[in-house]
């Protein structure tokens, strides 16, 4: 597994995938042959999450090699991202309530035995602990591996679903507050209520190639209950105007500002923003943080020949910032919530077209959103 921290290294790895390995990659897609052998799979979630790749690039060029029924399962799965992002931003609370119960839960299995010999890969489940150390050395799972990596620790080693959700934040180059939160939820039971994912020895044997023994597991759990509703937020997604007086904002989330929608605009300053541990209710491992900080120093480099002052800064000295301050939008999680804590009010924001477009299909589940995904890939692609 190599993650290069650029976008030259990024689109080169799609490039390739796309070139030779696309073609099977429904069939092949939910196999883990282990962390050498990834060309069943792009492996490019950590560009996307950070924006230096972008979804509608991603499926652009996919689509320039095999037709959309072809190539429908791929764009799906790239697709996801878009609509856990958006069901999230029309449900924040579902992400303050996280982080509440989180805090109360980090203090509660501080010394819990069974949680720390789940995260030090110390339990009698050989598949699991292997996974702990491959998250680890590499910073990256498989799909398939998260779900049934979330399932044990939900439903055979009856852990909270939000330490587990914290835990591949902490550790996953493509961490998403999104994706992360909503597919723990969704392994829990709670997202779509009463349905849980259960893992079984058979499946986990079948799509590893029989990589692994001792996988006794609990296969008949019932679904987490939680009983509260979240009613849906009113939100536009609007963009505020723009002049050429205005500061640019760029989270760690849109490291590709010369190829997003807002290439052609012209901006006083450009202000590239880290976020340290120390600002992170999450706190992230060094490796993590090393590659956001190598793709905004990426971004830089990328950024040079435009007449805009760039300047890598802190997220604490926003708070110092003069002028106008518009930012690309960082999504709900945990900059939003800096932003909301440090009472930043000045700073206005942009939206993607694809997020303004896409995220009204996102009030109801993912088989409703899949519905709209040929209208979306029309529009956009």
């Amino acid at each position: 597994m190599n993650f290069e921290p650029s976008r030259e290294f990024a689109i080169k790895k799609l490039e390739d995938f796309i070139d030779k390995n696309l073609h099977e990659y429904s069939k092949l897609r939910n196999f883990d042959f282990g962390p050498e052998q990834r060309k069943n799979v792009s492996s490019i979630s950590p560009y996307i999450t950070h924006g230096i790749l972008s979804e509608t690039e991603v499926i652009k060029n996919s689509l320039k090699k095999f037709s959309f029924a072809k190539n429908e399962k791929f764009v799906q799965e790239v697709l996801w991202r878009i609509y856990w992002k958006g069901w999230l931003e029309l449900r924040p609370l579902v992400w303050s309530d996280y982080i509440i119960e989180l805090k109360k839960l980090k203090k509660e299995f501080y010394n819990n035995k069974n949680y720390l010999n789940a995260i030090e890969g110390k339990t009698n489940i050989e598949c699991f602990n292997y996974w702990i150390s491959e998250i680890k050395k590499y910073n990256y799972l498989h799909n398939h591996a998260r779900m049934w990596f979330a399932s044990i620790w939900i439903f055979t080693l009856n852990l909270p679903w939000q330490l587990g959700a914290e835990f591949f934040m902490k550790y996953l180059l493509d961490g998403d507050s999104a994706s992360n939160t909503l597919g723990w939820r969704w392994v829990a039971g709670v997202q779509t209520k009463g349905k849980n994912y259960i893992a079984s020895e058979w499946n986990i044997k079948k799509f590893t190639n029989n990589r692994f023994s001792q996988i006794k597991l609990n296969e008949n759990p019932q679904p987490i209950i939680d009983n509260r509703n979240y009613s849906i937020s009113k939100n536009d997604f609007l963009n505020n105007e723009i002049n050429n007086n205005d500061n640019l904002i760029v989270f760690e989330n849109s490291l590709s500002i010369e190829c997003s929608d807002f290439r052609e605009l012209d901006f006083k300053n450009i202000y590239l923003v880290q976020k340290d541990n120390d600002t992170r209710e999450i706190k992230l491992d060094e490796k993590v943080l090393k590659f956001k900080e190598d793709l905004i120093s990426d971004q830089k480099i990328r950024l040079e020949n435009k007449s805009s002052k760039i300047e890598i800064i802190n997220v604490k000295d926003l708070k110092n910032l003069d002028g106008n301050n518009i930012a690309l939008y960082p999504s709900i999680g945990e900059i939003n919530d800096f932003l909301i804590s440090n009472n930043l009010k000045n700073i206005k924001y942009l939206y993607r077209k694809i997020d303004q477009y896409a995220w009204k299909y996102c009030n109801k589940g993912f088989f409703n959103f899949k519905n709209y995904i040929p209208k979306i890939v029309t529009e956009f692609i």
